[in-house]
């Protein structure tokens, strides 16, 4: 079955990516600005104070610079952003600090700006450091979602691997897992095939509409 399964993740990423690539860049950015603005309005974003947010591709996905710009220009919220480790390929999450550090990142893997690991002379703060508060919320990239909150990712497994990882640490809570999706990545319930290690989303929040669990059911 997960044979199978891992097949149809393949299928439909590729299908996907295709489709992605093909909209046109003022879509992307038109529906990433009502997703961001879903995102502010959002009562567990405005309450959170420990948030991450990935670092958006060129195209091809909801477009985070202005999130990232929101979130840096609150002096209640910190902010932490993905970072992978070429040597192992393990995904952390590292502090931005302004919007300086910010926009000083060199681009990356896939055009994505990739976080330097000092900022002013010192090691970038991680949220596996033990004197950093706990993850409140993420913000989730990804290929497809669907309407039972499942989420297909490019298949490099860093973002299942950080939670379980981060989930089992001494004293972690469970961040909320918030995905930010174009109207085309959404698929109708139990489109996305899920394997035992993948996590489920507990919110997707598209252009028109934010997409919950239903009440007591847990992802």
């Amino acid at each position: 079955m997960s044979i199978l399964q891992s097949t149809n993740k393949k299928a439909l990423r590729k299908a996907m990516t295709t489709a992605l690539r093909e909209l046109p860049q003022s879509d992307v950015q038109s529906q990433s600005q009502a997703i961001t603005e879903k995102v502010l309005s959002l009562p567990a974003f405005q309450e959170c104070k420990t948030v991450s947010c990935y670092l958006s591709m060129p195209a091809a996905e909801v477009q985070t610079t202005s999130l990232i710009s929101n979130i840096l220009g609150n002096l209640k919220k910190a902010l932490f952003v993905p970072s992978i480790t070429p040597s192992d390929g393990c995904m952390n999450f590292v502090r931005v600090y302004t919007e300086e550090d910010y926009r000083s990142f060199p681009s990356g893997l896939w055009g994505i700006p990739d976080p330097t690991p000092e900022w002013s002379g010192k090691k970038r703060h991680s949220v596996f450091d033990a004197d950093c508060s706990n993850l409140d919320l993420i913000l989730v990239p990804g290929v497809a979602f669907d309407r039972s909150l499942s989420r297909l990712g490019h298949g490099k497994g860093y973002y299942d691997r950080f939670l379980t990882s981060y989930r089992s640490s001494a004293g972690r809570s469970r961040p909320l897992l918030v995905a930010l999706a174009l109207k085309e990545q959404l698929l109708e319930h139990g489109q996305v095939p899920m394997l035992d290690h993948d996590w489920k989303m507990d919110m997707i929040i598209t252009p028109d509409e934010v997409i919950t669990a239903p009440q007591g059911q847990e992802c």
